[in-house]
């Protein structure tokens, strides 16, 4: 068999690409109709949105953990069907609710919840079965697919909802995004996923110390992990405080904050069309430093418009906030995928979605800063965090790889 053969993605990839993608279409469509359903339906304020939306979010951090002990312990097709039935169960119970007048925002935010679980248990499952279903050296290609995949729907997910709303309703919306769910189940239950050699039982305390000890003990994986909470605070950091100070600084309408944001959708989609590419052209670990560099030049772009404000460079600068990190995502998605033993994949996925408990830290800076000194100076102090980042992992190992590593076992 040739190297192009072996890097040609499988047909049971392709089910879980396609899987992949209407189950992110599926969250996407259920996140924006869920405060739209809380506004026009149950009259909620700013504060009961607010609080709708922490409470969706919290899955990520209570349930990432737990997940990565399923994945490694059960068969990950099967997990990850049943999430997926569940967050379909969810949201026909929203329906329902909804049609017969008996919705609350009480029981919104509770099937939410119940909904984001799925959406957890697959995020943490999707790199974890990833290896076992391409050749080593399609890693990239792979990942680069699935990114794409979750690209299109964050970018367009978020839209779709709202149309779906004001076209058919909010009950239909959720109904439709029931639907979604249920394609991604009945896909999942085509993928051949080879069979594991039966994990250990052990107290799961156990587990996830060896989880957690294997990525800061590793000299590749726990920079990446570093970079990447870095990096999340930051981000959040400019989102607290861009569209008061779009409308404020900027002079932008409404429609024109709202094209500037897309600008990060539209880089995200751009950079992950062309990551195989780069990937192939370019030494692994200078793919992997791109981001964080990137994600430094654009917050520097972005704060410029303090200097020269124009809606231009705040586009520029989100475009490249979206098309370098994803260039990141893929190419520390392959890495932890390589280095990691198969029996510890789904931990290791769970660790790294952790990470993500650092976006509300960053919002919450952004908003103290913001409230006390101006958003101009949380712009600053965001690129200033942003270069933290770049350096944490410019000074690592992981930038002087020159190819992907080899697949170790367990």
């Amino acid at each position: 068999m040739t190297s192009s053969d072996q890097d040609k993605l499988p047909p049971t990839f392709n089910r879980l690409a396609w899987s992949n993608l209407a189950a992110q279409s599926a969250e996407q469509v259920a996140l924006a109709a869920a405060p739209i359903v809380a506004v026009l339906l149950l009259g909620a304020g700013e504060g009961q949105t607010g609080v709708l939306q922490t409470v969706l979010t919290l899955p990520f951090v209570l349930f990432a953990i737990p997940a990565g002990l399923m994945a490694d312990r059960l068969s990950r097709r099967h997990l990850m069907a049943s999430a997926e039935a569940l967050r379909a169960a969810a949201l026909l119970a929203t329906l329902a609710l909804i049609v017969l007048g008996w919705i609350t925002l009480p029981l919104l935010a509770a099937l939410g919840f119940v909904a984001v679980c799925g959406t957890v248990v697959y995020s943490v499952a999707v790199p974890s079965l990833v290896p076992s279903l391409v050749a080593p050296s399609a890693l990239p290609a792979a990942n680069a697919r699935i990114e794409l995949a979750r690209t299109v729907a964050f970018t367009s997910g978020p839209a779709l909802g709202g149309l779906l709303v004001g076209w058919i309703g909010a009950g239909p919306a959720f109904g439709f995004a029931a639907a979604l769910s249920a394609v991604a189940v009945v896909l999942l239950a085509r993928i051949h996923e080879p069979v594991r050699v039966a994990a250990q039982h052990r107290h799961p305390v156990q587990d996830i110390r060896e989880g957690a000890a294997f990525v800061f003990r590793h000299a590749l994986l726990r920079p990446v992990f570093i970079t990447q909470f870095i990096f999340g605070a930051a981000w959040f950091l400019i989102l607290a405080v861009f569209v008061p100070y779009a409308f404020r600084h900027l002079g932008l309408s409404p429609s024109g904050v709202g094209i500037t944001l897309a600008m990060y959708g539209a880089g995200m989609v751009v950079g992950a069309l062309a990551a195989t590419r780069i990937m192939r052209r370019l030494p692994f670990g200078t793919v992997i430093g791109l981001g964080p560099v990137t994600g430094f030049v654009a917050s520097a772009v972005i704060a410029l418009t303090t200097v020269f404000p124009t809606p231009l460079l705040a586009g520029l600068g989100f475009f490249l906030l979206g098309a370098g990190p994803i260039l990141w995502v893929i190419s520390t998605t392959t890495l932890r995928q390589s280095v990691t033993p198969p029996r510890l994949l789904g931990r290791v996925s769970a660790i790294n979605i952790l990470s993500y408990g650092a976006r509300p830290v960053g919002a919450g800076v952004g908003a103290l800063v913001g409230g006390l000194f101006g958003a101009e100076a949380c712009l600053y102090l965001a690129v200033v965090v942003f270069a933290v980042q770049m350096l944490v992992i410019l000074m690592s190992q992981a930038v002087s790889l020159v190819r992907q590593p080899e697949m170790v076992c367990d």
